[in-house]
């Protein structure tokens, strides 16, 4: 989409000229006599592109190059000069101008080159915005909910976040480990240099090492080419290593020596790298009862566990259900180009009584299918799993392998399917009508709608 273009030249006639030739093709253009009036357009208005004179009443748009650039990084300026001065094109570059036309010898020139200044532009625009959608993303402020257990995280996390201190995440799988570590690193002295995320329980010992470690050429069969590892990659910025628990012993005392010395060796070198990285890393499991075992190293658990903080559980905070479900249902209807479903009470309430095992994760799964199953409806019970659709507040835990609860869960399906008729589901049971009723009575089934 053409943006919009301010000429700056105080020869009326051929700004007005200059002026046609731009809006033919689609431009949106501004004029100005001087650098006065000029400014008050550029305060005013959101302008791309400036086309200005080198030689202006009230000063050089030279100079004034550099003056626009300094208030509106984002402006590319074109300078015009009468006469093709290679010193002021020179200087104009310097300035941060984006190139320099010859008046009327290059008209030819003038629509290609603002096409190619407006790209760098709309560029320009583009990575700014995701750079803010980024930051945003994973910064304080955006990790939901008002519960006190995820605000006591979220508060030792916006702390310990500048201080540039190794820190250990601890909690569930799903609970938003990743989350965290990258809104630590986005609120920390360390913004905007490498966060990099390495799962130690997806590689086996030797691909841990050389994804983690880097290799020198010949290191190994194929090993044709030196490669820099992750920790290297982060240098400067911050390595998060998720399930931190899973690292074998020997690779563990290589971590421990880039947490003591700042610096490793890697395969096949002889001689040390260092590196400046700040590492977080993250559990599943008490490190402490695995280094008694002999599992994890109890030096390494010491080191990273200078900062430890505890992500809690969604069944801790299933007060933030309703606001993670109304979040996450706009991100999936988005996802399927359709517009926000509504959410049903009954539908929330279905959502708290459940125990969310997978935590955040799963509850994401399970939102993501019922915005589907729904197909533009509000989302209400039927949307979503069996399982959530029996839970009730009167339910006890189902054994996956005792009788009773076997048949009980199967009995609450068969009333579930016939909408509680009774009859109907005695009949599907292929049992008496006397001995369904006794079994729901058994089975505290009464409140079963």
């Amino acid at each position: 989409m053409p943006g919009t273009v301010l000429i700056i030249d105080d020869e009326e006639k051929l700004r007005s000229l200059t002026k046609r030739i731009i809006a033919l093709e689609g431009f949106n253009v501004l004029e100005a006599g001087n650098i006065k009036s000029a400014q008050k357009i550029i305060e005013k208005e959101e302008i791309d592109v400036v086309l200005c004179d080198v030689k202006l009443p009230d000063g050089s748009g030279v100079d004034y190059a550099r003056t626009i650039k300094e208030k509106n990084p984002s402006i590319e300026i074109i300078l015009l000069t009468a006469y093709g001065n290679i010193p002021d094109g020179v200087q104009a570059i310097k300035n941060g101008a984006f190139d320099y036309l010859t008046k009327g010898d290059d008209n030819n020139r003038i629509i290609p080159l603002l096409n190619r200044a407006l790209e760098k532009v709309q560029l320009q625009k583009r990575i700014e915005k995701l750079e803010s959608q980024v930051g945003k993303k994973y910064s304080f402020d955006t990790i939901l909910g008002t519960s006190r257990p995820i605000r006591d995280a979220i508060e030792q996390a916006s702390k310990v976040a500048p201080a540039d201190t190794t820190v250990l995440l601890l909690g569930e799988t799903g609970t938003g480990k990743e989350v965290f570590a990258q809104a630590i690193h986005n609120n920390s002295k360390r913004n905007g240099k490498p966060f990099v995320a390495l799962n130690c329980s997806a590689f086996s010992r030797e691909l841990l090492e050389s994804e983690l470690f880097g290799y020198k050429a010949g290191a190994f069969t194929n090993a044709n080419r030196d490669k820099k590892g992750l920790i290297e990659e982060a240098n400067t910025g911050t390595i998060f290593l998720d399930e931190i628990g899973e690292m074998p012993l020997d690779l563990q005392s290589k971590l421990l020596r880039v947490l003591e010395t700042g610096e490793f060796i890697k395969v096949g070198d002889t001689k040390p790298t260092k590196v400046n990285v700040r590492i977080i890393a993250a559990t599943n499991r008490d490190l402490k009862e695995e280094s008694q075992k002999g599992h994890f190293r109890e030096d390494l658990y010491y080191r990273l566990n200078v900062f430890a903080i505890t992500l809690p559980p969604l069944r801790e905070r299933k007060k933030d259900i309703p606001q993670l479900a109304e979040y996450f249902v706009g991100i999936f209807s988005a996802k399927i180009n359709q517009r926000k479903q509504k959410v049903t009470p009954a539908f929330i309430e279905k959502l708290q009584l459940h125990e969310w095992k997978g935590n955040i994760r799963e509850l994401k799964n399970v939102l993501e299918r019922a915005v589907i199953m729904a197909g533009g409806d509000d989302l209400a019970v039927e949307h979503l799993p069996l399982d959530l659709q029996i839970a009730d507040k009167a339910s006890t835990p189902l054994s996956a392998f005792d009788l009773a609860s076997v048949e009980k869960l199967h009995i609450i399906r068969v009333l579930y399917h016939t909408k509680n008729n009774k009859t109907e589901a005695a009949r599907l049971l292929n049992i008496g009508l006397a001995t369904l009723y006794r079994k729901i009575e058994e089975y505290g089934l009464n409140h079963q709608q």
